[in-house]
């Protein structure tokens, strides 16, 4: 039998930590968390115990970049921007190839692939494309 996973609202209350914290982790890389199709974050039962110890770090005076480095997690600071920017530029391509799909579709079918993505997916394409055009 396979252990449960968590919501973040249940992580948080077994943590005591709350939700906007485990959210900036999580998006920063120190936790993981598993999508589901919905885009509900899923995490491991182990997360209970690694955000004890970033919290306990932390008391201890570590920034968050140290805590990742004890972790073994490459910080957002020491990411390869040349990787990065070949990365938004694939992303790029997807995205216009997916724009040009749309233009091909009717009115109703737009709406119904415009429904499809969130807002969330959205914001992150455009702030994409504004990194890859600077």
């Amino acid at each position: 039998m396979g252990t449960e996973k968590l919501k973040i609202g249940e992580l948080a209350e077994k943590t005591g930590i709350t939700k906007r914290t485990i959210d900036y982790y999580t998006n920063i890389g120190l936790l993981d968390a598993e999508r589901s199709a919905a885009n509900y974050r899923y995490y491991d039962p182990a997360m209970i115990k690694r955000l004890q110890f970033i919290e306990q770090r932390k008391q201890q005076g570590l920034s968050l970049v140290q805590i990742q480095h004890e972790l073994n997690i490459t910080p957002y600071e020491e990411i390869d921007v040349q990787v990065l920017r070949l990365k938004m530029q694939d992303l790029e391509h997807d995205v216009t190839s997916l724009l040009a799909q749309m233009n091909k579709q009717d009115d109703k079918k737009i709406e119904t692939i415009k429904k499809n993505v969130s807002p969330e997916s959205i914001a992150l394409m455009q702030s994409l494309l504004l990194l890859i055009h600077n």
